[in-house]
């Protein structure tokens, strides 16, 4: 049987006022999963991401990446192989140039110059964006900063990428963008973990769901069971996507055929539509 990824174990953690924000966790991460994660503000999930990665410490618990549990000794290990991108990028750029941030990590990792110059022109190129590599990155749009903070995480060849909301104050336009990249990572086998509010993403990108609420992990598997437990989702406080409900409100007022083939996606809504 596959070994996970990334394996976690009864991971506690709490903020210094002493409310938990992690209770509990079990959860085991395989290769190339596409992994949504959900719940209501304040369930845990970005806590958990923090966590996962390294840059808090938890209270109890044991992480363990690629079968090597992970202690202060080895931490790096998991903070290079586990790249997080947080939802408001001006918290995660910080230097004078793009080049110069997306080159901070692998400069880190203490590569030689010609390998970080790779890298950064690797990511920059991945990400469309070359042309800025001189710019500021302060001044660039909202979708450009989220372009650089994406390259960020290309740029150190993480092994495991978190998104953390990262479709949050962006437009149309840039949310688009930002789905073409996920899906292209998913083709090269990346794993992915996104936390979002948008279940309608979550429903047509995800191939497994885990509902945090409380601090705990109340469910867990593919977003088609989920949002179709109604039990999780008063509990979760989550509503189910679109398309399932117009696909139920079809089958209600007998003008589709109730087959449980729920479309995924607005062109496998129209397939099923024109064999109505």
């Amino acid at each position: 049987m596959e070994e996970p990824i990334l394996k976690i174990r009864d991971l506690c953690y709490a903020y210094g006022n002493g409310t938990p924000a992690l209770d509990g966790v079990n959860v085991d991460i395989y290769e190339a999963e596409k992994i949504a994660v959900i719940g209501s503000n304040g369930a845990g999930k970005s806590t958990f991401f923090l966590n996962a990665n390294g840059v808090l410490t938890p209270d109890h618990g044991e992480i363990s990446y690629r079968g090597t549990i992970i202690n202060k000794k080895n931490l790096k290990e998991l903070r290079k192989n586990i790249g997080i991108v947080f939802q408001d990028a001006d918290n995660q750029i910080i230097a004078s140039t793009v080049m110069a941030e997306v080159g901070f990590g692998p400069m880190n990792l203490k590569l030689p110059k010609e390998e970080v110059l790779k890298r950064v022109d690797e990511a920059l190129t991945y990400m469309n964006i070359l042309d800025y590599k001189n710019r500021p990155p302060h001044y660039l749009s909202g979708g450009e900063k989220k372009r650089v903070s994406i390259a960020d995480i290309i740029a150190m060849k993480s092994e495991i990428i978190i998104f953390d909301e990262p479709t949050a104050g962006l437009d149309p336009i840039n949310t688009q963008m930002l789905e073409e990249v996920l899906e292209k990572l998913g083709t090269e086998g990346k794993t992915m973990l996104i936390s979002t509010h948008d279940v309608d993403f979550v429903y047509r990108w995800a191939e497994r769901a885990i509902v945090f609420c409380q601090g705990r992990i109340i469910a867990d598997g593919t977003p088609l069971g989920i949002f179709q437990n109604k039990e999780v989702l008063t509990q979760a406080n989550l509503k189910r996507p679109t398309l399932m409900e117009v696909y139920d409100l079809l089958v209600e007022k007998r003008l589709l055929k109730d087959t449980k083939a729920y479309p995924k996606s607005t062109s496998e809504f129209k397939e099923m539509l024109m064999e109505i």
